[in-house]
């Protein structure tokens, strides 16, 4: 009996050992499996991290990019620019204003034209002795009839820009001032149209010519008096009358500029009122060229540049060539409206020189010449009862100043129109009414 216990007794030692073998060896197994290889398991925990950490940032950055884009289009959109081609993005390589600039180019350029002069020229020919045997150059190509013998060679070049899709084409008086010179139109296609002038404006470096055709494409003239300095503006033109079609970009650096400007071509120089500055590179043969602005509108027609400075242009404005273009292309010619005085413009320089009770305004005074009378006999002045010593304040309530002068305000009315002055005549102001004439002598 006892030994049956001291059996079963053993048998459940036994079981029990075996049971607590069986826990130590899972509890072995366990720290070897997660015990040992713990590091693995946080190496791959780090990974999986970084990977899926930076999925979704670049998910996140692409999404806020593209909404970036997305806003910068819409506000580019509401400022008048188009993004056609998809390139105005800081994300490429062409940013915003540079596509504004690119696109005006393609879509404007096709308007502007290259102008060929072309004149007969006497015709020399050297036969490598003339030095010794006739060292006076004295002309001896001359043919039986005892005339100079001559050939027709290119002397010059400018620019121009179509305002009709019939041919109208703008350009300078000073390009096309030569009579006896030939006029060839050459387009962005290379193709080349024998050109006739129409119009040389009398008191204004403008001048329409026109080619034959149909379909040109055609600038859009902008509004000049709303420029603002520091504006972006674009020059196309035949640069130095060898490369057409030359693009430069600049600024708008002044407004209402009065020069003195000399022809390229051997002619004299004329005064120039209401003239655009701009650091935009205005060359030899640029001359007729639009300056258009960031739109692709016409502003200025590039008209001269300073001699001996760098980045000094200056264009005629666009307002002020407007009635010019639809007189020619109403009536076929240019007919300028005429008021008939000389005048001074004031200061307070002035006005503290002779005393007198305005600093602005135009003084009516006759020239150097006993000839030069300062208010012409027959003219509208005249016949209004203006004298000399009058001073002009006002033209239609706009006053009479550096910033707007007779002559410019004159020259943007159309003849037969009637006019208000004020003006001060003798102590007193009072208004005049003064109906515009056509000038009488056109240069």
């Amino acid at each position: 009996m006892d030994n049956e216990n001291i059996n079963k007794e053993t048998e459940k030692i036994n079981e029990a050992e075996i049971i607590s073998e069986k826990k130590k060896s899972k509890k072995s197994f366990l720290k070897k499996i997660f015990g040992g290889k713990i590091w693995i398991i946080f190496i791959i925990g780090m990974l999986l991290a970084s990977f899926l950490g930076g999925f979704f940032g670049f998910v996140a950055g692409g999404f806020s990019g593209m909404l970036s884009d997305k806003i910068k289009d819409e506000m580019g959109k509401k400022l008048g620019f188009e993004d056609k081609n998809n390139i105005a993005t800081e994300n490429g390589s062409v940013y915003r204003e540079e596509s504004a600039v690119i696109d005006v180019v393609e879509r404007k350029s096709p308007a502007v034209v290259s102008i060929v002069i072309s004149k007969d020229v006497p015709k020399y020919e050297s036969n490598g002795w003339d030095f010794f045997f006739n060292p006076f150059g004295s002309n001896n190509n001359s043919n039986n009839s005892g005339r100079q013998e001559t050939e027709k060679q290119e002397i010059g070049g400018g620019s121009g820009f179509f305002v009709s899709s019939d041919g109208m084409v703008v350009t300078n008086k000073h390009v096309v001032e030569d009579t006896e010179a030939e006029y060839t139109v050459v387009t962005s296609d290379k193709k080349e149209y024998t050109a006739t002038v129409l119009a040389r404006h009398p008191s204004q470096d403008i001048a329409i010519i026109k080619i034959e055709g149909n379909d040109f494409p055609v600038l859009t003239l902008g509004d000049s008096d709303a420029l603002k300095v520091g504006q972006s503006v674009i020059a196309i033109g035949n640069s130095l009358g060898e490369f057409s079609n030359s693009v430069s970009l600049g600024i708008v650096s002044g407004l209402k500029r009065d020069i003195t400007a000399g022809s390229g071509y051997g002619g004299g120089s004329e005064k120039l009122s209401n003239i655009i500055q701009t650091d935009a590179a205005i060359n030899s043969g640029n001359s007729g060229g639009p300056l258009l602005d960031i739109t692709g509108n016409v502003i200025g027609i590039n008209v001269a540049m300073a001699q001996g400075a760098e980045n000094v242009g200056f264009a005629l404005s666009v307002n002020d060539i407007k009635n010019t273009i639809e007189q020619v292309k109403t009536d076929g010619k240019i007919t300028t409206p005429f008021l008939g005085i000389r005048y001074l413009m004031l200061d307070e320089e002035i006005q503290k020189e002779n005393n007198l009770p305005y600093n602005y305004g135009a003084l009516i005074s006759r020239g150097e010449k006993i000839t030069d009378f300062a208010v012409i006999p027959g003219s509208p002045a005249d016949k209004a009862g203006l004298v000399e010593n009058d001073i002009v304040l006002e033209i239609n309530g706009t006053k009479v100043n550096t910033d707007n002068q007779i002559s410019s305000m004159v020259s943007s009315m159309k003849v037969g129109d009637e006019i208000t002055l004020k003006i001060w005549h003798k102590g007193d102001e009072k208004e005049v009414k003064v109906k515009l004439e056509e000038r009488k002598h056109i240069s």
